[in-house]
Order: structure tokens, then C-alpha cells, then sequence
């Protein structure tokens, strides 16, 4: 499966322009591990490297930040198993997805 559509990409790099802004932007992918902990729910990316993301992770505990694009797609789990993404995922206000998160957390 491939984990990053043109669609995926250009909505996360038209929202690069608002930061760490979570109120003013979408979740535009989910992706995870199937065999394991790790979460990674995507904000934005930056047109000038592709390389770098910036979402909501959860992998020990919740937090915001950033990650690899290329560690997504590299990464191999149990079973030689890599990330996946959430085919039903359907885009939420990053603000809200995070303080759910936070919340389901304590």
C-alpha cells in the first residue's frame, strides 16, 4: 500500500504555511503500526523537503511534533510488516484530535 497519495501531500503541504497552528488545520492521514505501538496522525508537510512532517504522534505518550517521512516508509516491524495507513480515516481538526487524545490518555 502506498502510504502518501498526491491528494495526502498536497492537502499537508497547503497547510505547512500554519505551523504548529492545530486550530487552523486537519488531520489529513493516519498511519500506524500493525504490529506494534506507534500512531502518527498527519498536519502538515514542507514543500521544500518532502522529507519532513509535522502531526500528532503516539507512540510512548502523545505529543506534537515532528517525523520522517522516510521512517514511515522504511520502517519494518514483526512479520517484516511496515507502516500502514488508515484507509477509513476520515479528516478532523487537529486541535480536536489531539485533546481527545490527551484526554483517552489519563
Amino acid at each position: 500500500m502506498k502510504l502518501f497519495t498526491k491528494a495526502i501531500e498536497a492537502k499537508a503541504q497547503a497547510q505547512y504555511k500554519f505551523g504548529a497552528d492545530m486550530e487552523k488545520q486537519v488531520i489529513v492521514a493516519k498511519f500506524f503500526n500493525p504490529t506494534g505501538p506507534g500512531t502518527w496522525w498527519l498536519m502538515n508537510q514542507d514543500p521544500n523537503d518532502l522529507d519532513y512532517l509535522w502531526g500528532v504522534v503516539d507512540l510512548f505518550e502523545v505529543e506534537v511534533g515532528s517525523f520522517l517521512k522516510s521512517e514511515l516508509e522504511n520502517f519494518t516491524g514483526r512479520f517484516e510488516l511496515g507502516i500502514e495507513r488508515d484507509l477509513h480515516f476520515e479528516e478532523v481538526n487537529a486541535k480536536e484530535l489531539y485533546l481527545e487524545l490527551l484526554r483517552n490518555q489519563r
